[in-house]
């Protein structure tokens, strides 16, 4: 009889092992996934790229620096296209727009802390006990409920990054020469107006060629 109850005991053991090791499984796989969207995303935020992909204009060079968190690179991409259509001998660069100040710094750092605590949950560690402090309730919650607390944990981080890298800028530029600022203005310009300030950057800048030319 005591040799069924130990047979018993340890496949209930075994079982409960099986479940945690897959439960623990799952959490690891889903945060690699996540964390890896996250940093493409972010290889992409502070990758420059350039429409001279579908054709290559030269001669002169439209950055354009815009919020990616706010939704901005459609609106980049969008216009990119329809400049380098009008102008093929301009190349548009885009890249993304790193706000001022301690916001950058504050969301990696955010985003290290969620890291940390992630794992600190996956690991049942009480991180309490190394600060000789009383274990509270909420964190006892994050250790029977591995899998919510990991997902709130990290999309609630992940909100508060956004919203500390948000600048909302779309500011652009010909040849160094600033055209359009969204921070400014507080709206994106309308195509024709942006053609307009185009084409009149151009000839004041092909006037200037002349100019030099003449006196030299």
């Amino acid at each position: 009889m005591s040799n069924v109850f130990y047979c018993v005991k340890n496949k209930k053991l075994n079982m409960s092992l099986l479940t945690n090791f897959s439960i623990t499984f799952f959490i690891v796989s889903l945060l690699i996934c996540f964390i890896t969207c996250a940093d493409n995303n972010v290889a992409n935020e502070n990758e420059p790229e350039s429409i001279t992909k579908i054709g290559q204009g030269v001669g002169h060079v439209m950055n354009i620096n815009y919020c990616y968190s706010c939704g901005y690179r459609k609106v980049f991409e969008d216009y990119a296209g329809i400049i380098q259509q009008k102008y093929p001998e301009i190349s548009v660069i885009g890249a993304n727009y790193d706000p001022p100040g301690i916001n950058m710094y504050l969301s990696r750092l955010i985003g290290f802390g969620k890291m940390i605590l992630i794992m600190c949950i996956l690991s049942g560690v009480n991180i309490f006990a190394w600060l000789n402090k009383p274990q509270p309730a909420w964190w006892n919650w994050c250790l029977e409920n591995k899998l919510y607390a990991c997902m709130m944990m990290f999309f609630l981080a992940n909100m508060i990054e956004g919203q500390l890298v948000s600048s909302g800028a779309f500011e652009i530029s010909l040849n160094n020469i600033p055209l359009w600022s969204k921070l400014e203005t507080g709206r994106i310009p309308q195509p024709p107006e942006l053609f307009q300030i185009i084409d009149n950057t151009l000839q004041f800048s092909k006037m200037d060629m002349s100019n030099n030319f003449a006196i030299n």
